[in-house]
């Protein structure tokens, strides 16, 4: 057990909540997902918790996290980690356990991703992130579940989340290790969008932009449009759906409608964005037909890039780059200083408009007692010795 700790009770499936004796008021518990709909008080509380972030998270806030959980997890597997300090809900994370790491059979806790949310940071309460991380190591060590080391996926390197992150490893004198880590574009303001365009894109691929716009515009009328979402969603969800569907991504089975969770998933998560008032659509018409679509999550004072569809029948005038350039209409609005991408890293397409980038890490970090941490200290050391060969 951690020093400073003590074990209250044991409930929800074996789960322990601990409290830190040296501040009574910092506990954690986990709950399931499934519970959260029915309890409007948690709701509104992780709602407020959202308002004052300290980093903003798309994924990690409710409108969206409640419903992935809904569609993804129909045997209840994950854990939503909730600490609070004095009563006050400051830190929320879904975690899950997982087996196998680097073709080892060993168990290990992590933070819980699916493949349609980029952003694993936990929704932490501005200047609360010491006490955060605090409460969940403090639950995570007193865990009896055989967990061998906690695993971070897909978390900002430089973050104020992060930093306080090695500042509690160094206090508790707790081994972490970054063990990848990559960079994808991010659009930061300071520029008008013209500027930034002039700013980032060489002159010769702005010709060609606007010779690609100029005969696109001659087989039809060209039409950008903008919405919050409120109206005719379904018929947008409709449209994206088919258009992702009839590209690559439908061929090779990876397209949203290309299962049920995934379609359920979508649909559900624009309908609460949108009602969250955290949902943008953009769309390029070629006589009312949409040719390429944009969906962002709004998120202030940052946004996230979701999901994007072109007609490939059109990929000649690159009608999802002319989408984007319309996109930088982002850099003129006061509530809203980046947009990440969530794009891998080296993309062809969007590392060519935004000059921006974002290091994003994945860490392994020690839990438990003694002889877990001393067991970890060895896989960690073998796991980083492999990197530096890579």
């Amino acid at each position: 057990m951690e020093m400073g700790t003590e074990i209250l009770t044991a409930q929800r499936r074996g789960a322990l909540e601990v409290t830190d004796v040296a501040s009574a008021a910092l506990v954690a518990t986990f709950i399931t997902g499934h519970t959260i709909a029915t309890n409007t008080a948690f709701c509104k509380e992780w709602d407020d918790l959202a308002d004052d972030a300290s980093e903003p998270n798309a994924f990690a806030e409710r409108w969206y996290l409640q419903n992935a959980l809904e569609a993804l997890d129909p045997q209840q597997h994950i854990d939503l980690a909730c600490i609070r300090l004095g009563g006050q809900l400051i830190g929320v994370m879904p975690l899950e356990r997982a087996r196998g790491y680097a073709r080892l059979p060993v168990a290990y806790r992590t933070n819980w991703l699916n493949h349609n949310a980029f952003l694993g940071t936990p929704l932490v309460r501005n200047g609360a992130e010491l006490p955060f991380w605090r409460g969940l190591f403090a639950f995570l060590d007193n865990e009896a579940d055989g967990a061998l080391f906690f695993h971070l996926n897909a978390m900002p390197i430089d973050g104020p989340v992060a930093m306080a992150l090695r500042q509690i490893c160094t206090e508790q004198r707790r081994r972490i290790g970054l063990v990848h880590s990559e960079e994808r574009a991010l659009l930061e303001q300071g520029l008008s969008p013209a500027a930034y365009l002039e700013t980032h894109v060489r002159g010769k691929k702005r010709k060609e932009l606007r010779r690609q716009h100029n005969r696109l515009a001659e087989l039809g009328a060209l039409q950008f449009d903008r919405s919050d979402g409120r109206e005719n969603l379904d018929g947008w969800i409709d449209e994206f759906l088919a258009l992702e569907h009839a590209g690559w991504k439908g061929g090779n089975g990876s397209a949203l409608d290309c299962a049920d969770d995934t379609r359920t998933l979508f649909r559900t998560v624009l309908h609460s964005a949108a009602d969250a008032g955290k949902l943008e659509l953009l769309t390029l018409r070629l006589d009312g037909r949409a040719i390429a679509m944009l969906i962002t999550f709004l998120t202030a004072p940052g946004s996230f890039s979701f999901k994007t569809a072109f007609d490939e029948d059109y990929a000649r005038f690159s009608p999802g780059v002319l989408l984007q350039i319309e996109n930088l209409a982002l850099l003129d609005r006061p509530d809203f200083t980046w947009c990440d991408s969530c794009a891998a890293q080296d993309h062809p397409m969007i590392d060519s408009l935004w000059g921006g980038r974002r290091s994003i890490g994945r860490w392994s970090i020690a839990i438990g007692g003694p002889m877990r941490r001393a067991a970890f200290a060895v896989l960690l050391k073998a796991e980083q010795a492999k990197a530096r060969t890579r």
